[in-house]
């Protein structure tokens, strides 16, 4: 599930476990880690994660609803308008929480990220 992987290596072994080092920090870093000092600051995290996750859902639909003709100009217009509201808004609570994207991939452990 991760875009992460070594499919091939001819270095040393030193560069391998460098590697696989890089790969496991990545996963360690995009983890939910909740302490009573972060709490809001993981609370934030989680809903935004949440918010972006169904963002993106309702988009694909919308796509699909868009190539399959379902819909006339005038919603297809109104959908745009929206999804790009929602998108500036999530831009706007990222910043405002001091989220990147990554931050808001959750890793799920042996389910991968879980965007």
């Amino acid at each position: 599930m991760s875009e992460n992987k070594i499919l091939f290596n001819t270095g040393s072994f030193d560069g391998i476990s460098e590697e696989i080092g890089k790969l496991t920090t990545n996963a360690e870093e995009s983890r939910l880690k909740l302490t009573p000092d972060n709490a809001d600051s993981g609370l934030a995290k989680l809903v935004l994660t949440l918010v972006e996750l169904i963002r993106k859902l309702v988009e694909k639909q919308a796509m699909r609803r868009v190539d399959g003709g379902s819909l006339t100009d005038d919603e297809i217009e109104r959908l745009g308008e929206t999804l790009m509201k929602l998108e500036m808004k999530m831009e706007e609570l990222k910043k405002h929480f001091n989220l990147t994207d990554r931050d808001l991939n959750i890793n799920l452990g042996p389910l991968g990220d879980l965007m």
